[in-house]
């Protein structure tokens, strides 16, 4: 007989809140990426264009971990203009042992919006000043108010800029993050005047043409550009790549594929077989990152299967330790 536990969206919003131990959990995942034999495919991807529509599925294996995650992870970007969220998805938990199904996380895709901005705290912790204090925010989403809330636990943010290309959007998110975070945060009209005197600037979105000017960067800033993991996404002008002084994937397999770094290479500002950095190898102390203050740095995060593997996990650990969701039993 085989036992399978059922977990909700509101399950798992209770079991997995953005906070430290969420950040650390990707934070380990990203170690291990750079420290151990991870077994994790390239992505699969379903494109549906004619309405703007993409599926992704994802997974990784990682050695020591009783289980791994499946992930599917729809993104329907028109869904907002009918009052449906633009993502959603579920998570399938499966024995590494046996292969028989531990957990279905019927998450609708609320654990890829906690994983990925942890990612983004991972990455700010790691690559910008830690003194930095003033965050842009590019996009006015559900991932744009996480990023910036996971910002706030491990940086000591106490002003942002939020703009995106609907500005009676970007002032709704400003006004709910600052009742929420208790800073000044203001939607900014002008991406160039929000980009300038910040510390951290994250891009969000799904734009096909870059929203993020290479000549408005300066000295001391943080790129975190997460919204380009499919091949026709571009949220960084290709020139800032071959501009800035360190650059960072999250893999780089698949940044030379799908994020900022492809179209650099298609511009042919960067070359092909260009080595760089992983986000795993400047956690796990392999590569220094940022070397001083001066520096401009930029993470091009595409989103991995190792990240799904662990949120996963740690979500499956605490609803075992509270008794949580439906358990069906075969």
């Amino acid at each position: 007989m085989s036992r399978m536990v059922i977990l909700t969206e509101r399950d798992l919003r209770k079991l997995v809140p953005l906070d430290g131990q969420a950040v650390a959990c990707v934070e380990d995942a990203f170690r291990a990426l750079a420290t151990k034999p991870v077994a994790m495919p390239p992505i699969l991807r379903l494109d549906i264009p004619e309405h703007r529509g993409e599926v992704d599925v994802k997974t990784a294996y990682v050695p020591g971990l009783e289980g791994f995650a499946i992930k599917i992870s729809p993104g329907f970007f028109d869904n907002p203009k009918i009052g449906l969220p633009s993502t959603n998805g579920m998570m399938v938990l499966l024995s590494s042992r046996t292969g028989l199904v531990q957990a279905l996380l019927l998450d609708n895709g609320y654990l890829t919006d906690v994983r990925t901005a942890a990612a983004g705290a991972v990455a700010a912790r790691h690559l910008s000043r830690p003194d930095s204090s003033i965050a842009a925010i590019f996009g006015a989403g559900m991932q744009a108010r996480l990023q910036l809330e996971a910002l706030t636990l491990v940086r000591p943010i106490r002003e942002a800029r939020i703009w995106a290309r609907d500005m009676a959007k970007a002032e709704a998110a400003a006004t709910e993050l600052a009742a929420k975070l208790d800073f000044p945060i203001r939607a900014e009209a002008d991406p160039q005047a929000a980009v300038a005197g910040a510390d951290i600037i994250v891009t969000t979105t799904p734009s096909e043409t870059p929203i993020l000017r290479a000549d408005w960067l300066r000295s001391g800033q943080h790129v975190t550009a997460m919204g380009s993991d499919a091949e026709h996404k571009n949220e960084v002008e290709p020139t800032a790549i071959a501009k800035i002084d360190v650059y960072v994937a999250d893999s780089l397999k698949q940044t030379r594929r799908l994020g900022e770094l492809h179209h650099a290479i298609a511009a042919g500002l960067v070359s092909e077989d260009a080595v760089f950095p992983q986000l795993g190898d400047v956690v796990a102390g392999l590569h220094q990152g940022r070397e001083n203050p001066g520096q401009i740095t930029l993470a091009d995060l595409t989103g991995t299967g190792i990240q799904d593997t662990a949120i996963a996990t740690l979500a499956f650990a605490r609803a075992d330790a509270a008794g949580a969701g439906i358990t069906f039993e075969s």
